[in-house]
């Protein structure tokens, strides 16, 4: 049995409750660090240091190799992200054609600088290195989808379709 994390009013907290069920459930821990983390933020909405020093414990590991694979994927965060993550693509194809004026727009409009989240929780505005839709560069993706050859008078309207939702 797991021990579950503990919350100032006495309570169990929920979230930590979620991923103590989902570990137990599998038949290799250690082997399932990654997908473990990928939970882990789907129930946290990041992976701040108590919850890498919960799963730590789980495993059984240190806790320095739980920050080293969260630290190395960028998809893992440790600082919680708004609603709606918007990433520009940085990579050469994006950048020649044009991301720097995309990029500098979304923050504009987002009023935020990359690597920020707006006051209201609803935008996290990052950069990726290269989502590989080069012929379509360059690309804006947010929530996963992708946005082609925008150019910097789109991005307004863009950032509306999420503002709406």
């Amino acid at each position: 049995m797991t021990q579950q994390a503990e919350i100032p009013d006495g309570g169990v907290n929920r979230q930590f409750a979620l991923l103590d069920e989902f570990v137990a459930s599998l038949p290799y821990k250690k082997e399932n660090l990654i997908a473990i983390l990928h939970r882990a933020q789907e129930i946290f909405g990041s992976l701040p240091e108590e919850v890498q020093m919960h799963i730590a414990y789980l495993l059984d590991i240190p806790a320095a190799k739980v920050y080293g694979v969260v630290s190395f994927y960028s998809f893992f965060t440790m600082k919680a992200r708004g609603r709606h993550v918007v990433n520009v693509c940085t990579g050469t194809a994006c950048f020649v054609r044009g991301a720097a004026k995309i990029q500098l727009e979304v923050e504009k409009q987002l009023g935020i600088k990359t690597g920020e989240t707006t006051e209201d929780g609803l935008f996290t505005l990052e950069s990726l290195r290269c989502v590989g839709a080069c012929g379509l560069a360059p690309v804006l993706v947010i929530d996963g989808k992708v946005y082609g050859k925008v150019e910097v008078g789109q991005v307004k309207e863009i950032l509306g379709e999420y503002r709406e939702k």
